[in-house]
C-alpha cells in the first residue's frame, strides 16, 4: 500500500468534501461504497480498459485540491486482476489532505486514478511452495483481499492463511466478511473441493480490546501459538511462503521473525520465500 493506506496523509487544514468535477484526468466513477467504522470504509469505482494489473499489485488514487491539483496516495487494489471494477480499502484521517474529502465520496462521484499499478506482493516474487501466510495490520488486508479471490492463489498453494491484527474487532470486519463470503462461494468450491475452507484459514487477531484471539502477529509468530492453533508446524523454507503489509515499524519486526523460521525475502526478479510491500511510509495519522 503503501499499504496500510493512504500513505503520509498529514493533517492539513479547511478539509472539504470529495470532488465531483467531471473533466479531472485519469478520472474513474464511484460505484459502491460501504463505511465499515468510523475510521474505515471500502469503495468501488470503474476500472480503466486499458488496465492490466496482477493480484496484490497498488495504484495511485486521489482527488484534486482547492486549486486542482492532484493529491494522490498510493493504495492497493483490493479487487482481483479479473474484476470488472476496482475496490479500495482505507483508512479515514479527519485532517488528512486526501482521506479528509475522499472518506465522503458517493456513488456518482470522480476519482483519480492512475493506470500504472506497481507492487511487490504478487504471486511471481515467491518461489513455490505448500503453505502461503498473508500478514497484515489494519488496512494492510487490501493486497492481500485481492489474492484472496484470485483463484490462481489457490492454484499455486494448497493453504493460505490469513493472519490479520487491528487493535478493534470491529475494525476486523472487513475481512471476516471477504473470507466468509469467499467460502460460501459456489465456484471456489467446486474448483477446489467441498474443504475450500480449510485451504482459506483466517486468524483474526486484536490487540487492544479482548475477544477471543489477541496479541500482535510477531508476537502469535514467535511464541509458537498460531502454529499450535491451527495444527500446523513452525514455519520453514521449504514449505512456507509469506507476504507482508503493514506499517513500515510492523514490516521490519515481522521480517525479522520470518529471517528466525529461515526465510528470506524476494523480490519480482528474485523470488524467495516472502516478500514486503516496500511502497508504505505512514499510516496517515
Amino acid at each position: 500500500m503503501t499499504l496500510d493506506f493512504p500513505v503520509a496523509d498529514l493533517p492539513t487544514p479547511d478539509a472539504k468534501p470529495a470532488s465531483t468535477a467531471a473533466l479531472m484526468p485519469d478520472a474513474q466513477t464511484v460505484t459502491a461504497v460501504r463505511h465499515w467504522t468510523d475510521r474505515l470504509f471500502s469503495f468501488r469505482v470503474t476500472r480503466p480498459a486499458s488496465l492490466r494489473f496482477r493480484s496484490g499489485e497498488f495504484v495511485m488514487i486521489g482527488l484534486p485540491d482547492e486549486r486542482g491539483k492532484p493529491i494522490l496516495r498510493a493504495y492497493s487494489i483490493a479487487s482481483p486482476s479479473w474484476d470488472e471494477e476496482l475496490e479500495f480499502y482505507s483508512i479515514k484521517v479527519p485532517d488528512g489532505p486526501l482521506t479528509s474529502r475522499l472518506q465522503h465520496i458517493q456513488p456518482g462521484d470522480q476519482i483519480i486514478l492512475r493506470p500504472k499499478p506497481v507492487g511487490t506482493l504478487v504471486l511471481d516474487a515467491l518461489l513455490p511452495g505448500k503453505r502461503l501466510w498473508f500478514l497484515a495490520t489494519g488496512t494492510g488486508i487490501a493486497p492481500f483481499a485481492s489474492l484472496m479471490r484470485d483463484p490462481e492463489t489457490f492454484e499455486r498453494y494448497d493453504q493460505v492463511i490469513m493472519m490479520h491484527t487491528c487493535r478493534e474487532a470491529a475494525e476486523l470486519e472487513y475481512g471476516r466478511d471477504l473470507v466468509a463470503g469467499l467460502h460460501g462461494d459456489e465456484l471456489l468450491t467446486e474448483m477446489f473441493g467441498a474443504d475450500f475452507d480449510k485451504r482459506l484459514v483466517y486468524y483474526p487477531t486484536t490487540t487492544r480490546e479482548t475477544t477471543e484471539r489477541m496479541g500482535r502477529i510477531t508476537d502469535n509468530l514467535s511464541s509458537g501459538k498460531v502454529f499450535a492453533d491451527l495444527g500446523l508446524p513452525p514455519m520453514n523454507p521449504a514449505e512456507d511462503r509469506a507476504m507482508v503489509c503493514g506499517s513500515l515499524a510492523f514490516n521490519i519486526d515481522v521480517k525479522a521473525v520470518l529471517e528466525g523460521f529461515g526465510l528470506r525475502e524476494g523480490a519480482n526478479s528474485d523470488p524467495k520465500e516472502f516478500v514486503v510491500e516496500k511502497a508504505f511510509v505512514g499510516d496517515g495519522i
